[in-house]
């Protein structure tokens, strides 16, 4: 070839026309289609294809296996103490003992002088006495006519809190008219280790009174009832007091 500006190639390849996809190869969406170059123009596209699933199928149950659930009435107040009543004794380390019992001492023979009694009849080593008594109007309410004024005597108390105990005016037949309570701790001490001390009873029939008499139980430690303290309560209580009418 003769020409100065020929290409020593030859003729350059004409440019390749960009391929526009038809809808049914583009698998992305319409929107998402375009014109592409080769060798790009065509791309596989994978598309997620829903995950098989496994089907299971619910099959009824028998009558006999579905759990019936019965109602209980709500338990009432009554019968909750009554199971409560039920279930005490099973309770580790009960016994009947362990249930609080009440039970009262025998009252002594009353008398002019007395040994004083505990709860189980046991003497304390103290003894009472009536020293005298007299009838005579109070100083401090003379208008209310004669009263009992009668004086005492605690022997072997040996401490200044004693016992407690009952002093009644009673008529010949030993029927008590008027009682009160004599504490040895408001006695007077005496040289001789005794307590000493006065005390007074309205009666409505002065006359009537034949002698003063103390009973022997002590009344000065008394524990709780069952009914006051059920856990530490009960036991053996000093006898009541007594009052008037009582036989001594």
């Amino acid at each position: 070839m003769n020409g100065e500006g020929a290409s020593p190639v030859g003729p350059a390849p004409s440019p390749v026309p960009p391929v526009r996809l038809p809808p049914a190869a583009c698998r992305l969406p319409p929107a998402a289609c375009r014109t592409v170059h080769p060798p790009f123009a065509v791309r596989r596209h994978h598309t997620a294809r829903p995950l098989a699933t496994r089907h299971h199928t619910v099959r009824p149950l028998r009558p006999e296996a579905i759990p019936v659930f019965t109602a209980r009435p709500r338990p009432t107040a009554p019968m909750f103490l009554a199971s409560l009543a039920l279930s005490l004794p099973a309770l580790s380390g009960c016994s009947s003992s362990w249930f609080c019992q009440d039970t009262t001492a025998e009252r002594g023979e009353a008398g002019r002088k007395v040994q004083v009694v505990d709860t189980d009849g046991q003497t304390l080593g103290v003894t009472v006495e009536v020293v005298g008594w007299r009838l005579t109007p109070h100083p401090q309410v003379p208008a209310d006519g004669d009263k009992v004024h009668f004086d005492y005597r605690f022997d072997g108390t040996g401490e200044p809190r004693g016992p407690v105990v009952d002093a009644c005016a009673v008529d010949q037949d030993r029927v008590a008219l008027r009682c009160t309570t004599v504490d040895a701790a408001g006695a007077w001490p005496e040289p001789d280790g005794t307590r000493t001390g006065d005390d007074w009873l309205g009666v409505d029939h002065p006359r009537r009174v034949a002698d003063v008499l103390f009973l022997p139980n002590d009344q000065s430690y008394d524990r709780p009832s069952c009914a006051t303290d059920p856990k530490d309560g009960g036991g053996k209580h000093p006898p009541k007091s007594a009052s008037t009418g009582d036989q001594l």
